[in-house]
């Protein structure tokens, strides 16, 4: 699928790709809005849903209660704290063997999967210390 890069979204995949946050899309906003101060909230969720659906960004498909973006387009993994639902990237290796190996025992045709690990970051930790 081919995209116009138009200014908001080069703007906004240039922000995203320089945190590592995967910030929501209210926090995209904020960023933004620094730059294009007459950007609005619906213009960056229809841009990450573009950026998303082009394979340009990717749209964290996890738990917790916002949906968050990655400026990454790479499939890797997750952990997500389960006290402040921060995330960050997984350092372990794609399980690529995983994928053929449910192709053989289901009837499924297997597109692709996504992993989240889970835990309680060293902040939330300290806090309870």
């Amino acid at each position: 699928m081919n995209m116009r890069l138009t200014r908001q979204r080069t703007v906004i995949l240039e922000e995203l790709r320089k945190v590592f946050s995967h910030p929501s899309a209210d926090e995209i906003y904020e960023i933004v809005k620094k730059i294009i101060p007459s950007i609005s909230l619906g213009t960056i969720y229809r841009n990450l849903d573009v950026l998303s659906e082009t394979g340009a960004i990717q749209r964290l498909e996890v738990g917790g209660d916002v949906k968050r973006f990655d400026g990454n387009p790479e499939n890797h993994y997750h952990i997500r704290c389960v006290r402040c639902q921060k995330i960050v990237d997984a350092p372990v290796d794609l399980m690529k063997g995983i994928e053929k190996t449910l192709k053989y025992k289901t009837t499924f045709k297997i597109i692709g999967h996504h992993l989240e690990f889970l835990g309680i970051c060293a902040e939330c930790l300290g806090k309870e210390a």
